[in-house]
């Protein structure tokens, strides 16, 4: 019987990369997962791949209607939620003195606006021995250039984690962060290209980037009994390179 057997599953950001990474697990350990993501071919796609234990659900987490959707369709089919992998996120460089507004609010609303909603509204459908897993970044605690609306984001995140471990105190639902460093993903290798991806690569005592299953595996960890002692707490997964 798998870790996460019986056990019902969000995974938003869940149609690529660490998302699906995250479903596949999910599904291998006995859970039943809906995903939710912006693009329709992408949902289509994966579901395909995930088998007859995934359903997508089409939507933003900036779009609070969509939400709502989402958990409208978690509650007609499976009646409960264990778990939420609050994983959809954006990033894109503006460095200081070029920041705009407009790129603030695209980050906040979907990384911190986002991550709030989709766990608020998760709330009444979840119970004792429930999972919150919240997707950080090593850029939450380190500098990187031209990354300051996405790091400040990240941090952001890792601080609600503190906070919610404290207001859902008594209720028996955990929260934690999952932060990767470089990870493979198809979003990675399109934004830093081939040599980008080597260069990067080499920074940490690994010298390699993380394939997304297994930042995966690790959400598959944070999600179930294994970690039922945790709560409030970062991990972080990144060959190193923020602990050097």
């Amino acid at each position: 019987m798998g870790k996460l057997e019986g056990k019902v599953a969000v995974i938003t950001g869940g149609a690529s990369g660490i998302g699906l990474a995250a479903a596949k697990r999910f599904i291998e350990e006995g859970a039943f997962v809906f995903i939710f993501g912006r693009r329709q071919e992408a949902l289509d796609a994966a579901v395909a791949d995930l088998g007859p234990n995934a359903r997508a659900v089409k939507g933003s987490v900036s779009d609070l209607a969509d939400l709502d959707r989402l958990y409208a369709a978690v509650k007609a089919e499976r009646g409960t939620l264990d778990i939420v992998f609050a994983n959809a996120g954006v990033g894109s460089q503006l460095a200081l003195g070029k920041i705009t507004a407009e790129h603030i609010d695209e980050t906040f609303d979907t990384n911190v606006k986002g991550t709030i909603f989709t766990v608020q509204k998760a709330l009444p459908l979840m119970g004792k021995g429930g999972s919150i897993i919240l997707t950080g970044s090593i850029a939450g605690s380190t500098g990187a250039p031209a990354m300051s609306a996405y790091s400040a984001s990240k941090a952001a995140v890792r601080n609600l984690a503190r906070t919610w471990a404290v207001d859902l105190k008594g209720t028996g639902i955990r929260v934690n962060v999952l932060s990767p460093g470089g990870t493979a993903t198809e979003l990675a290798k399109a934004a830093l290209g081939e040599e980008g991806m080597k260069v990067y690569a080499s920074m940490n005592p690994l010298q390699r980037m993380a394939d997304p299953a297994e930042i995966g595996a690790v959400a598959a960890f944070l999600a179930s009994e294994d970690s039922s002692f945790m709560t409030g707490s970062e991990v972080t997964v990144d060959g190193g390179l923020a602990q050097i």
